[in-house]
């Protein structure tokens, strides 16, 4: 089935997180989704009918609108199967009946020729964290790993599993879009620019960027090709980065000592 078939759009949820729904003809999958309401109400609005969820990683943000939205399903549809809620090994998302891992694959919509998914474990936010990589469609939902011209906290795991992550997903395919979980690339353009103050590209993105949301537009998804271009956490290899971690304190230039500067640096900007 072609790739047209299948659209993507955003349910805006909270202050700025993003579910992302995966559609085809009336049916629906959701990634994230921490506010059962606000699927709901979209489910209704477009009269779509939910086929299942995927889930990246363990926070509340995440995950705390899938009991709610299992007992919709269960409750509109007589003798409905329980509802594929598909996601990593992880005791804190009771929910999850499909557990995944690292390079796994699996499709959904699969009476209709579907749309293949791969998994990619990319810890460092989470322990948990993993990755659904769409490639048909050129789609990488990422969750709070990789942000538009950022990246996640380093909550559970450490600073070398988080940047080994981001390696993994800046090697996809340039053409590859990114649909994170949060509105923060206003924020993160902020301090992009002051890691990379002559950085044109990230001067015309912040442009970009400052108009969308000014007409409450999302920023998102971005291509992975423009992040590698404006996003310091991609680029700790470009000597103007490395320098200005190493003027933060970095204790050297190698990739992770820039990361891990970067991180801390961003963590207090």
């Amino acid at each position: 089935m072609p790739a047209t078939a299948f659209e993507i759009f955003s349910i805006p949820a909270f202050n700025d997180n993003y579910i992302w729904a995966i559609r085809q003809d009336s049916q629906v999958y959701v990634v994230d989704p921490g506010c059962a309401q606000s699927v709901i109400q979209c489910l209704e609005s477009r009269q779509l009918q939910l086929q299942g969820i995927l889930v990246t990683h363990w926070h509340p943000d995440h995950i705390g609108g899938i009991s709610a939205l299992q007992a919709y399903v269960a409750d509109s549809l007589v003798d409905a199967e329980p509802l594929p809620v598909i996601g990593p090994r992880s005791d804190k998302i009771p929910q999850i009946n499909q557990l995944v891992g690292d390079l796994d694959q699996f499709t959904i919509f699969p009476a209709q020729n579907g749309l293949n998914i791969q998994v990619l474990a990319i810890p460092g936010h989470t322990l948990d964290h993993i990755a659904f990589h769409a490639p048909a469609v050129d789609a990488l939902f990422c969750g709070d790993t990789l942000f538009s011209a950022g990246c996640g906290r380093v909550f559970e795991g450490s600073y070398a599993q988080m940047q080994a992550s981001l390696a993994k997903l800046a090697a996809l395919s340039p053409d590859t879009l990114i649909y994170c979980a949060h509105e923060y690339t206003l924020s993160n353009l902020a301090f992009a620019l002051a890691v990379e103050p002559k950085n044109h590209e990230l001067m015309q993105r912040l442009q970009t960027c400052q108009s969308l949301r000014e007409q409450q537009l999302a920023t998102l998804p971005n291509r992975l090709a423009n992040e590698l271009l404006t996003n310091p956490f991609l680029r700790c290899h470009i000597p103007d980065v490395a320098d200005a971690a190493v003027q933060q304190g970095a204790m050297s230039n190698t990739a992770l000592d820039v990361f891990t500067c970067l991180r801390q640096w961003k963590d207090n900007f």
